[in-house]
């Protein structure tokens, strides 16, 4: 696993668009999952910004969705569908056609959750998967003591995840209860997992997902297991890592040829 330390949220969307651009360079289908929530938000800025400069183009990329609501009626604004679409698909100017994610208002989830898990291995894989993380250690929807060989499939929420989340919506009642998600075994299927945490409010859970022991407990510390793990933390967020020197030391000496 490699951790960048920058100094902020918009320093770590910046590295993490470059690194989306130099694979799409590389493989301009290439099929990047995408998360949900404010934290991704300076990586798609950042992103578009390059897109609409030329330096990259985007025009046979692939996008997939980390996980869905269920139970949200079809178009409903904070799916995560609508939220994908109007955040990172529509300001790059991408079809919807290029755009794939489970169906949380299918009659039986339980198969839309295999179909989704299929239609991602059918697709030749993830390339790139971003991820945010909960301040209880959760990757996706894997809330605490999730499979660590988990595969897409419904999740309940914690109480304190709907809470997070109700910012979204106009109360704590509107939040559904449950969700699809990919699992932590499908996660770690991407060949390359990118991790972004910001803010004091997550210091504790990246501690443990990148220094504590490998636990159900903390879904994230699953990430110690890839081959090809980064995880870009600004200043607030590292915080309470035992190795941030070494950490800065180690990103300060790498050779170029590396990429992130």
């Amino acid at each position: 696993m490699e951790v960048v330390i920058v100094p902020d949220a918009a320093s770590g969307g910046e590295l993490i668009a470059e690194a989306m651009a130099e694979l799409l360079r590389r493989k301009p289908d290439a099929l990047l999952g995408v998360a949900t929530g404010s934290t991704p938000l300076p990586v798609y800025e950042a992103l578009t910004t390059k897109v609409r400069a030329g330096e990259v183009s985007m025009s046979a990329a692939r996008i997939c969705q980390l996980d869905e609501y269920v139970g949200l009626p079809p178009g409903h604004p904070e799916s995560y569908r609508s939220v994908v679409l109007r955040e990172f698909v529509e300001p790059l100017g991408l079809p919807e056609s290029s755009f794939m994610g489970p169906d949380g208002a299918a009659e039986d989830v339980a198969a839309a959750c295999a179909a989704y898990d299929r239609a991602l291995t059918d697709a030749g894989g993830v390339d790139l998967q971003l991820l945010g993380i909960g301040g209880d250690g959760h990757i996706g929807f894997n809330e605490p003591c999730s499979s660590l060989a988990s595969r897409t499939r419904i999740k309940t929420l914690t109480e304190r995840t709907r809470r997070d989340n109700a910012r979204f919506f106009n109360s704590l009642d509107e939040v559904p209860h449950h969700v699809i998600t990919q699992g932590i075994g499908t996660i770690l299927d991407a060949r390359h997992v990118v991790l972004l945490a910001t803010g004091e409010g997550k210091a504790d859970a990246l501690a443990l997902a990148v220094e504590g022991p490998l636990s159900a407990l903390v879904p994230a510390s699953a990430l110690q297991l890839h081959p090809h793990a980064t995880v870009v933390a600004d200043e607030a967020a590292a915080s309470r890592l035992k190795l941030a020197d070494y950490f800065r030391a180690t990103y300060a000496t790498k050779p170029a040829w590396q990429g992130i």
